[in-house]
């Protein structure tokens, strides 16, 4: 289902509390503060401008930051899970550690991976050189789509958003191999750079494949995936939920995209006939001009774009000289990373995607104590209680939305490290000798996985992310918020630091999860996860004008020159930042009882939440990647993330004393606060 500086002048600005500094730690890494920066000016290279100016980005990285480094500890964990059960020969058939022992092997063995040079590539090269009209066209491109090979469009099993009590089949666009649609109708020179170097890209890895009028065949490919870019619809576009939603009878879709067999497409794809009654088809317009644009292609366009897709997927799987050609593009070329990953790294990840839950269960196991979770336990219920004070003192709210939110809050799910029914794997086949057939296979199994859910009741207990993800999601249709054991690290969570550092970080990650429920795109659901109006009109537009001044402040942002932040596409991760610190700062003073917060290493209480607020943030990023990046991620950049939640939370302006004439400032009536 488819569902990431301290100086003289700085001193003046800190505040003696009534209470000394007890034991703990702070929980800040001084050492990497900036003494030329005054927080009030900016308190992300006042917090980490020594680590932004001594850190050089490892030369396999688009970008590294904070959450990389959690994100690295989390790899070596799960390295030394893998390799000591890659090291053991008593592993027993069948079992979920021989098949994650075998998968890394598949990967490892770079002499047998050599040998076969091009060889996986033949069977899917000749199913569709076997091509021979149009009218098998929709078997194959289902038959692909189980395989994991992008298609024109893509299908996959969620819930109804206006019935969360079931699954439905939903289809959308698909099928680019550039990031986004602006990448082929964006005139920046960048984006001009990158699709002439793509081109000869897919020329020479087609070539390389055997394919001998490789050159016509990049160039068939461009023309074709160009054409598809005009017809999908924007990032900004797929972010309205309820534009998304539109239900079709099977029926139907003939008259959405006639002359195309819906029914061979969804057979070949492994879904039930039987059980699929409605479809929700994401962007009807999209597949209004797609249909009638395959028809008319010849078929030799079709094939050549078919087979790039093929390859595209396996290339990373193939002997070196395929590594080596897919990663001077997508990683070089398109991100400016210098150095592919290490294979070991690529092994890890491979597993990962196949067997991640078989995982998880061994890195719980050795790395996540009950008392995580305990003290987890307490910060949400903290963060819980200040929302709910916060709903029921909103201006701008009138009583009938906020009794919604209220309900909503109340119904909130929360899920901590490790799901309560583990993923079974035992119909998964896995071979130490077949790379490319056990990708394919767990590619397979997944998607098989996802369809049996059609007519079932709806599992409330599968978690979308594993336990050794560094990350955190919000589910709208199942209001369900979900923190895996692993981001349970310092800078996030600090065991032996005092509250405030916390609150900072994963405080303010779970505030920012839970206003997911509330953001632009949440608010739309409703307690039960259905897609359904519970605002007045009144409350609708209250709320807007505070989300267009959300969009207004962040478009102001130029991370890279000429390319601004897009206020649309990143206004519900901008909410959920705003609102999630603004939560978590209130959190924290119900956290104190009532005491006054301790002084450690001459940080108030509020200040060290606020600068755990913005370490949790440092990175920094490649010019190319963080071009891509703007393009096609939901979230702000790094370092505008670190800063501009601030200029809207109160508790900043007193705890730093911020003041007219400091660029971290903005006068009452222009600052934002939505919940």
């Amino acid at each position: 289902m488819k569902l990431h500086h301290l100086g003289v002048i700085a001193m003046c600005f800190f505040h003696a509390a009534a209470e000394a500094a007890d034991a703990q730690p702070a929980g800040i890494e001084l050492k990497f503060r900036d003494a030329a920066v005054r927080p009030q000016d900016d308190l992300y290279r006042y917090t980490s401008g020594k680590w932004l100016r001594e850190t050089t980005l490892p030369a396999d990285r688009g970008r590294f930051g904070a959450f990389d480094e959690v994100r690295d500890r989390a790899e070596l964990q799960v390295r030394a899970i893998i390799e000591d059960l890659a090291a053991r020969r008593d592993l027993p058939a069948g079992s979920e550690a021989r098949k994650i022992a075998d998968l890394y092997r598949s990967f490892m063995d770079e002499a047998r991976i050599e040998k076969l040079d091009a060889q996986p590539l033949r069977s899917s090269f000749a199913r569709i050189d076997a091509l021979d009209s149009h009218a098998g066209l929709p078997a194959l491109l289902g038959s692909l789509g189980l395989a994991g090979v992008a298609t024109p469009f893509d299908f996959d099993v969620q819930q109804d958003e206006r019935n969360s009590t079931r699954y439905l089949l939903h289809v959308a666009q698909a099928g680019l191999g550039l990031p986004d649609r602006d990448y082929y109708l964006g005139s920046e020179d960048e984006l001009v750079k990158v699709r002439e170097a793509y081109v000869h890209h897919v020329a020479a890895a087609l070539a390389m494949a055997g394919e001998h009028d490789a050159d016509a065949m990049a160039a068939r490919v461009m023309t074709f995936e160009t054409a598809l870019a005009r017809l999908q619809w924007t990032k900004v576009e797929l972010r309205d939920p309820v534009r998304r939603y539109n239900k079709f009878k099977r029926s139907e879709l003939a008259s959405l995209a006639p002359g195309f067999d819906w029914d061979s497409f969804l057979a070949a794809g492994g879904l039930p006939l039987p059980l699929i009654d409605e479809v929700i088809v994401t962007t009807p317009s999209f597949f209004s001009g797609v249909i009638p644009l395959v028809d008319k292609a010849p078929l030799p366009d079709l094939k050549a774009y078919l087979k790039w897709q093929v390859l595209r997927e396996q290339m990373p799987l193939l002997s070196q000289r395929f590594v080596a050609a897919d990663f001077e593009f997508y990683g070089k070329t398109l991100r400016g990373i210098p150095e592919n990953r290490p294979r070991w790294k690529r092994g890890v990840e491979v597993v990962e995607h196949a067997l991640g839950e078989a995982v998880g269960k061994v890195y719980v196991e050795r790395h996540f104590p009950p008392t995580a979770k305990a003290r987890m336990d307490a910060l949400v219920g903290n963060l819980l209680a200040a929302y709910r004070k916060s709903i029921d003192g909103l201006p701008w709210m009138g009583e009938s939305t906020r009794a919604g939110a209220r309900e909503k809050l109340a119904r909130l799910t929360v899920k901590i490290g490790y799901p309560a029914k583990w993923r079974d794997y035992s119909s998964l086949e896995i071979m130490p000798d077949d790379l490319s057939g056990n990708v394919a296979r767990a590619q397979e199994f997944a998607a098989r996985r996802e369809i049996s859910h059609l007519g079932q009741p709806v599992d409330r207990d599968e978690w979308h992310m594993t336990p050794q993800t560094v990350n955190a999601y919000y589910n709208p249709t199942l209001n369900e918020i979900v923190f895996p054991a692993a981001i349970l690290q310092p800078p996030f969570f600090n065991f032996e630091a005092d509250d405030a550092v916390n609150y900072g970080g994963i405080g303010a990650v779970i505030g920012h999860e839970i206003s997911h429920g509330f953001d632009d795109k949440g608010s739309q659901y409703d307690a039960d996860g259905n897609l359904r109006d519970w605002f007045t009109p009144e409350d609708h537009q209250a709320f807007e004008a505070r989300t267009n001044v959300l969009v207004a402040q962040y478009e102001r942002y130029e991370p890279v020159k000429g390319y601004h932040v897009n206020g649309k596409l990143t206004l519900g991760e901008n909410i959920a930042d705003n609102s999630g610190l603004a939560i978590s700062y209130k959190a924290y003073q119900l956290a104190l009882g009532g005491k006054p917060a301790p002084v450690i290493d001459g940080l108030t209480g509020p200040q060290r939440l606020y600068m755990g607020w913005a370490q949790v943030w440092r990175g920094k990023a490649r010019e190319s990647e963080a071009i891509r990046l703007l393009k096609i991620d939901p979230h702000s950049p790094m370092e505008v993330r670190g800063n501009a939640p601030l200029v809207n939370q109160p508790g900043f302006y007193e705890a730093f004393g911020v003041k007219p004439g400091d660029q971290l400032y903005l006068p009452p009536e222009q600052r934002v606060t939505i919940w």
